[in-house]
């Protein structure tokens, strides 16, 4: 009986320390042993990226079925949080994204490490075009071919297709961005074929605030995002987001305070779903609390310009920066900035990401 009673008892203390350890997960932030060098001499690139983007064709996603070998340094990082399961590298010629479809990519890939990439089989397309004149160019990425056709590529996740198309060589010295000035930078129907710093780690100097954001938000996140009645838009002013992005928690504080009240719900000239305020559409919310509800942390564009061209600093809400206040000379003009970060483009409009929040400095 008492070992009856003992292995009862055994069992139920290992019951209730699982239960801890999955109510108490630790935060992930050990490093693991840096990237070993590939042996993948016998392998040599035989296309440039800016050649390969070249390659395609706008709105038409290709299933790559020619042996293409690419090159080039890894210029970004996702510990601080502002990458999600993708990274860049460049050459001389232009950058490009692979979209790895796992997190923690820092322990795996290294800021300046040469990344040789076996395109057969990977899919080029493309993020952001839209068509017409208020419209233009996206960013040309590889990644897999999306089963869903919602977008032009999808993750790549298999471990084997991952080691088996990217080839990770020798750590080397981290990239160093190129300074360029206003006329250097990409008009709306630029690609990296056509513009050389379109992907690549750039730096654009004493740039003023713009005075305005962009940041798209849903009313359900379960919900359709496509649909106008799902959508809220914060554009064309600051909406008193003084920060860089916004977690969830800084979003329900901005969404308490009643500055989006007046925001209307819906796609531009499709205003028929009230607002933030006064919601009136059963079908997706009927009062603020429904919206609350179904908070999440957001992306943001604030706007800087650069003489006359607006650039969008692109800042993820789940960085480690994200609800980081803009220093007040910044936002009232009496300072400038220095942003260093990866150049792309979204509907036309030039964006730029950074690695971390160090790659933004105050003047």
């Amino acid at each position: 009986m008492k070992r009856i009673i003992s292995i009862v008892a055994f069992a139920l203390a290992l019951v209730s320390c699982n239960s801890l350890i999955e109510e108490f997960q630790p935060v992930f932030t050990t490093t693991y042993e840096a990237p070993k060098p590939y042996a993948v001499s016998e392998i040599e690139p035989n296309i440039t990226i800016a050649d390969l983007c070249a390659m395609y064709i706008t709105a038409t996603p290709w299933n790559i079925d020619r042996n293409l070998i690419i090159a080039g340094k890894v210029s970004t990082t996702d510990k601080p949080g502002n990458f999600y399961k993708s990274l860049y590298i460049q050459d001389e010629t232009g950058g490009i994204e692979l979209k790895i479809g796992k997190n923690g990519l820092y322990n795996y890939y290294s800021p300046g490490q040469t990344l040789k990439v076996r395109c057969f089989g990977m899919t080029l397309g493309m993020y952001g075009y839209k068509s017409g004149n208020y419209g233009g160019q996206g960013m040309i990425q590889l990644g897999y071919e999306d089963p869903t056709k919602s977008y032009e590529t999808a993750y790549f996740e298999s471990a084997y297709f991952i080691d088996s198309h990217i080839l990770p060589g020798e750590v080397g010295e981290e990239v160093v961005p190129a300074e360029i000035t206003e006329e250097q930078l990409p008009g709306p129907y630029d690609t990296q074929s056509t513009n050389q710093y379109i992907g690549k780690l750039v730096t654009l100097k004493n740039l003023t605030y713009g005075n305005k954001i962009f940041c798209l938000m849903y009313i359900n996140s379960n919900m359709e995002k496509t649909l106008s009645a799902n959508r809220i838009f914060l554009s064309d002013k600051t909406w008193g987001v003084t920060t860089w992005a916004m977690s969830e928690n800084k979003f329900k504080e901005y969404f308490d305070s009643g500055l989006w009240d007046e925001v209307k719900i819906g796609n531009s000239g499709d205003y028929n779903y009230g607002t933030v305020g006064e919601p009136n559409d059963p079908g997706f919310a009927t009062s603020k609390a429904d919206i609350r509800a179904h908070s999440s942390a957001y992306s943001v564009s604030q706007y800087f310009k650069m003489g006359n061209t607006d650039i969008a600093l692109r800042t993820s809400g789940y960085s480690k920066f994200s609800d980081e206040e803009i220093p007040q000379a910044v936002l009232d003009g009496t300072a400038t900035v220095d942003i260093t970060g990866v150049l792309t483009m979204y509907q036309g409009t030039i964006q730029i990401v950074v690695n971390s929040r160090e790659d933004i400095v105050i003047h």
